[in-house]
């Protein structure tokens, strides 16, 4: 018998679609990004799987910063407006899927508006605050007044 070590890692990778549509509903822009995962975030998912009692991620945050998003990012470079997430979510899927977490949260005609290029997903309603699981930044996309912005952010656990 052999003693051989057994390592993995368990691979945790994002992707998040913008959509944004005008006042008639008409898709005027859509965007899908890969994301980057942050040092807080990682240690968030450790501690969910033990007794921590950190809160989960419930908010989608904005803002209108272009600096690349790096690991040790704890908060938007220049976050402009958190939403909580929509009715139903986090959703974790099913089947061939379960491994992976889907986010979803819309700002409605006035809210958020403004040159956007930068998400985050985060466990605290409180702009520039709590634990940040993941970010992006992202061409312009600016949602006048009268739009629509949607985000749905997928973070998958490992493969399936």
């Amino acid at each position: 018998m052999s003693n051989q070590k057994v390592t993995a890692k368990l691979p945790m990778v994002g992707e998040l679609r913008i959509d944004l549509h005008d006042e008639a509903g008409n898709l005027k822009v859509r965007q899908i990004i890969k994301n980057t995962f942050m040092a807080v975030g990682d240690a968030h998912v450790a501690d969910q799987l033990s007794d921590q009692a950190e809160a989960q991620m419930g908010w989608l945050s904005i803002g209108t910063s272009s600096t690349a998003k790096a690991a040790a990012n704890t908060t938007l470079n220049s976050e402009s407006d958190r939403n909580p997430l929509t009715a139903g979510y986090p959703e974790q899927q099913a089947g061939a899927a379960d491994n992976d977490v889907k986010y979803k949260a819309t700002w409605a005609a006035g809210d958020g508006t403004g040159a956007l290029t930068e998400a985050g997903v985060f466990n605290s309603s409180i702009t520039d605050a709590g634990t940040m699981l993941c970010a992006t930044t992202f061409s312009v996309i600016n949602k006048g007044a009268a739009d629509t912005l949607t985000i749905v952010w997928t973070v998958q656990c490992g493969s399936s």
